[in-house]
């Protein structure tokens, strides 16, 4: 009986040690390589009116930035090879006091083209520790409730994104041109912590644009229904980092917000518009990590229908 109970005992260390291994390469696999592992997803799309030009639409989202993310910023730079027509930024750009400057370096050339921009909860907030597997039972939401005062420099980083031109959406309407396109643009502040007015922009979109574009930071189908019914023909949204941790064969856990997990990344019609949400750049310092879900920005190319 002593050589059987000995012989168990060492099987259950074995196996703890082999899971033990397996944990850890899969941490390190999370936090080390799949974050830093971005992609540029590419899309077509037949939205422009016939004999139009392509149009290039560079959507960046979520990039929660800090100071030391050196691999994130060079590649945010990078982007620019690409030639985009109009960069859209819907948000969640900063996550420490002090990145402002380093996330504008990042936008480099890319501030010389038509832009526009949102802001995110975690443009106000700055982040906090927090058990992130409440995200299975209830969204983040609640966790702004007694934050009255943003403590993140959301200002600084709106004006230098305005200084630079782009329009600032955030409950607001605009025009810009991009090449030889008229767009339309309407975007809402972000509906996770209850700042977005709908009702600031409500209205059909321009009828004599080329195109119109609706652009919110989450995607609450409440918001998505309206821009769909008032007629922007393609939406952007980010702040579901596609899930963030994925499982193979299923895909996406949870979104943190009011959209279906089949829509939480990626290009899909929706209420007879085209809805993107972006899968996003970063994560928050707390929970550094990506599984099955890759960091990313995504360039759409609009061509004539």
């Amino acid at each position: 009986m002593g050589t059987d109970r000995g012989r168990l005992l060492r099987r259950a260390g074995q196996a703890a040690a082999v899971t033990g291994a397996v944990g850890a390469a899969g941490l390190f696999y999370a936090s080390v390589i799949e974050r830093n592992w971005f992609r540029l997803r590419r899309y077509e799309l037949p939205l422009l009116p016939p004999g139009s030009p392509r149009l290039r639409i560079l959507h960046l989202s979520d990039a929660h930035l800090t100071p030391g993310r050196r691999m994130l910023i060079d590649w945010i730079r990078r982007l620019a090879e690409y030639e985009p027509d109009l960069v859209v930024n819907t948000g969640d750009s900063l996550a420490h006091p002090d990145a402002v400057g380093p996330f504008i370096d990042a936008l480099g050339p890319l501030l010389e083209k038509p832009g526009a921009f949102v802001y995110g909860s975690n443009d106000m907030f700055s982040p906090q520790l927090k058990n992130p597997a409440r995200y299975l039972w209830r969204t983040s939401k609640s966790d702004y409730k007694k934050r009255r005062h943003p403590d993140l420099p959301w200002r600084e980083l709106g004006a230098a994104m305005s200084d630079a031109g782009w329009l600032d959406l955030n409950n607001r309407k605009g025009h810009l041109k991009a090449g030889s396109l008229e767009v339309a643009l309407a975007g809402v502040h972000d509906s996770h912590i209850k700042l977005d007015r709908y009702e600031k922009v409500a209205g059909p979109a321009d009828p004599t644009a080329d195109l119109r574009l609706g652009v919110m930071h989450s995607p609450e189908p409440a918001n998505l229904d309206r821009f769909a019914a008032d007629g922007y023909q393609l939406l952007l949204a980010g702040h579901t980092h596609g899930g963030q941790l994925c499982l193979p064969f299923y895909g996406t856990l949870v979104t943190n917000s009011g959209i279906d997990r089949k829509r939480a990344w990626g290009l899909h019609e929706y209420a007879g518009a085209w809805l993107h949400v972006s899968g996003g750049l970063g994560t928050s310092p707390y929970a550094p990590v990506r599984f099955c879900c890759r960091p990313e920005a995504s360039l759409l190319d609009l061509v004539a229908a």
